[in-house]
């Protein structure tokens, strides 16, 4: 396997055999790893020191199912911490079958110039011009990019919002359909990407050169166990298909943990307008998709395609945490303008989470009266004009919250918290308070820990066990974005055997012996490097606390505040 680094301050670039050090590492373990040990952590985010980390995950481009993740990982500018962002669609399996361990994109361009990079099916890599491309929105940008290329290809890119380098920037990628809606989100590094005068990646998707599996058939058998088992599970077997991940929605308002209205509730009164069985039926009526397969290699098909009331498409796919942020978090019941404002979010490369808690909080502050979702889509279209006001919105919660003298931000370390109060699900607080990302739930999803609906055995209005579970849980995610699993495919690790069954596949291509306790040696280490970063940053145990509201201000219907302590939050990585 190759890493190749691209270096934008003189446009060269080299090829490596995978260094020892980042030998058995992909996705998250080897972004990470790699920004510790050679990114300066006190570095300007958007200067050239920091550096861009594009891997697929360890076993992606192998016959494994629900592979295609892609870590993205940089100095954060939203944090100012280590930060790895996920998505999907086609981007790590095109990279991986090409051989391809990561993309080190490192330097800065000249500020006059931009660039794409394209890596052909061959493997060669070349940066081109793309100085007329600056400013254009995602859709157009692919649509422009594509019909220029003679080959099928994936395309990672930014928009205006990573243009103007703005915290909330993502980096956008595209579907087996071609369409710029995959987003890795959080963090800003759209920001980062801008910075090194980088608009895109144009990936050959006819690689057929990955990584060989040191014991194939032994590998083969495994990967069929483990589809048999996804495809048997009735969460990503029959509900996800149906629903997407929009099937949390009356889920997590039931349990009083939805925030709603800048988390001023736990409750939104116009859920049954946006649950996933709202949203299922609308798309149907009208002639859209559910059970539509967005990323390589799936088998679960939880993506859609939302379309208009003529039967236009709107956006893909509408899921449970835009639909909260541009939804409960805004008091909006209205999926239309939801579904414009996650097409918005893609089309400008912005995090729908950052920019709808950023919305938040300007209409918790009296800019806009919540529930007015056309105000919303007016403010994120501010965005690309790149106006005073689309600036801040841009730049996340905190700046919204500076501008209008607003202490009610429910962020982390900059970033905001996602579609789980942690006062109705405490296991949450603690995730959100230590995880090295920031408010991060795929971090530390103990949702499912925590509420009797989905099997959780842990009281979620208290603290007993929370740190526990937190603690075991980012371990394992870890771990799990290092070797590339897509989080809704964990059904094929949850059933009997499933563990052993993957650390057998980690095995067979690697030709070394691996078993639990490498595993958790995995995760550890990973967590272990992005705080060890994190610190000499210059972050300290003050850094992992939740904003005052949530321990001040008790939360409908269940009137919870948190009742995880500080000092308890500060045991949480006691290795």
């Amino acid at each position: 396997m190759k890493l190749i680094r691209v270096n934008m301050t003189d446009q060269s670039i080299t090829s490596e055999d995978t260094p020892d050090q980042y030998q058995m590492l992909g996705g998250r373990g080897l972004t990470s790893i790699l920004i510790n040990s050679e990114v300066p952590a006190t570095c300007d985010a958007l200067g050239p020191e920091n550096k861009l980390v594009f891997a697929p995950g360890y076993l992606t481009g192998t016959p494994l199912i629900n592979t295609s993740r892609l870590s993205v990982g940089a100095k954060s500018p939203l944090t100012g911490g280590i930060k790895e962002s996920n998505v999907g669609g086609t981007a790590a399996y095109a990279l991986a079958r090409l051989g391809i361990t990561a993309l080190v994109i490192e330097g800065q361009a000249p500020s006059d110039q931009y660039y794409a990079l394209a890596i052909d099916a061959d493997g060669s890599v070349e940066l081109i011009d793309a100085g007329d491309l600056k400013g254009m929105r995602t859709y157009a940008l692919v649509e422009k990019l594509t019909a220029a290329r003679d080959e099928e290809c994936s395309i990672t890119c930014i928009g205006p919002a990573g243009d103007m380098q703005l915290s909330s920037a993502s980096v956008q990628t595209t579907d087996l359909d071609g369409r710029p809606c995959r987003a890795a989100g959080r963090g800003g590094l759209g920001a980062v990407m801008g910075s090194k005068g980088l608009k895109a990646l144009i990936v050959s998707r006819k690689g057929k050169t990955p990584d060989p599996l040191a014991e194939p058939d032994a590998f083969k058998t495994c990967s069929r166990n483990y589809a048999k088992a996804v495809k048997a599970d009735e969460f990503s077997g029959e509900i996800l298909p149906e629903l997407g991940t929009a099937c949390l929605v009356e889920a997590i308002n039931g349990a009083g943990a939805f925030p709603t209205r800048n988390a001023r509730e736990g409750q939104f009164d116009g859920v049954e307008k946006i649950s996933g069985e709202t949203m299922a039926s609308l798309i149907k009526a009208r002639g859209g998709k559910t059970t539509h397969k967005g990323c390589a290699q799936c088998i679960i098909d939880c993506s859609n395609e939302f379309v208009d009331p003529q039967g236009r498409y709107v956006t893909s796919s509408l899921e449970y945490e835009t639909i909260w942020s541009m939804g409960g978090m805004i008091g909006n019941d209205d999926l239309d303008s939801i579904a414009k404002l996650d097409f918005l979010c893609d089309d400008i490369g912005l995090d729908t989470m950052n920019t709808g808690v950023a919305v938040a909080v300007a209409m918790d502050a009296g800019y806009k009266p919540f529930g007015d979702g056309a105000a919303a889509i007016e403010m994120v279209e501010e965005v690309a004009k790149g106006t005073p006001l689309g600036k801040i919105i841009g730049s996340g919660p905190d700046a919204v919250g500076r501008h209008f003298g607003h202490d009610r931000v429910p962020t982390v370390k900059g970033q905001s918290i996602a579609a789980y109060d942690p006062r109705g699900i405490q296991g949450m607080a603690v995730t959100y308070a230590t995880s090295p990302m920031g408010a991060d739930h795929t971090a530390g999803w103990v949702v499912d820990q925590n509420l009797e609906d989905f099997g959780g055995t842990i009281n979620p209005l208290g603290a007993e066990g929370q740190v526990e579970a937190s603690r075991d849980t980012q371990i394992h995610m870890a771990a799990v974005d290092t070797v590339g699993i897509c989080d809704f495919a964990q059904s094929g690790l949850a059933a009997e055997g499933g563990m052993e069954n993957v650390f057998k596949m980690v095995s067979a291509k690697s030709g070394r012996p691996f078993a639990e306790a490498d595993w958790t040696d995995l995760g550890l280490r990973v967590l272990k490097a992005e705080r060890a970063f994190n610190r000499k940053a210059g972050f300290t145990n003050e850094a992992d606390r939740l904003p005052a509201m949530f321990y001040k201000e008790p939360l409908p219907p269940h009137n919870a505040v948190v009742m995880v302590s500080n000092e308890e939050m500060d045991t949480t990585f006691d290795f």
